[in-house]
């Protein structure tokens, strides 16, 4: 088994614990609200959000995915970190065994926030992982990264 890392950081005028309330702890509200052509729920179908939860997001009619379910390894509140892994999908693990993640949340310097994500690919024994398979999950969590903060730019009272 192969393992492919990458980082991503995104940098946006949120405050750091705003983002993490939106992206981390009520992602299961939120996105299905404020993206409902691309996300139709997000449920805990193990848990309750804590380590060890299991939660199933499910897509929209019309995508290349009908869902994902991710554990959520790791969650610090107090440091705005959340480590979670991808158990399974409709589509993805033809290639994948799993895809752990790390996820930051920093203050910067300007009174906003850097979002940091590390993704580890673990692939299947003699799969190659292409690059554009993987930039476009990277694409899409960043479109979803813009929409939040755009979401909290237009609504400074939620999540404040």
């Amino acid at each position: 088994m192969a393992v492919t890392s990458y980082t991503q950081e995104f940098i946006t005028p949120i405050a750091p614990s705003r983002m993490f309330k939106a992206l981390i702890i009520d992602s299961h509200n939120l996105m299905p609200k404020i993206v409902p052509q691309g996300i139709k729920s997000i449920e805990f179908i193990e848990g309750d959000g804590g380590a060890g939860s299991i939660k199933q997001t499910n897509f929209a009619e019309g995508g290349h995915l009908k869902y994902l379910k991710h554990r959520i390894d790791a969650i610090d509140i107090e440091n705005l970190v959340c480590k979670y892994t991808l158990i399974d999908g409709d589509v993805v693990f033809d290639k994948i065994e799993y895809v752990a993640y790390e996820v930051k949340f920093e203050d910067s310097s300007d009174g906003g926030c850097m979002c940091k994500m590390t993704s580890e690919y673990h692939t299947k024994a003699g799969a190659e992982l292409k690059e554009e398979d993987i930039k476009q999950g990277k694409d899409k969590a960043m479109g979803l990264y813009k929409v939040v903060e755009e979401y909290l730019l237009a609504n400074p009272d939620v999540y404040a």
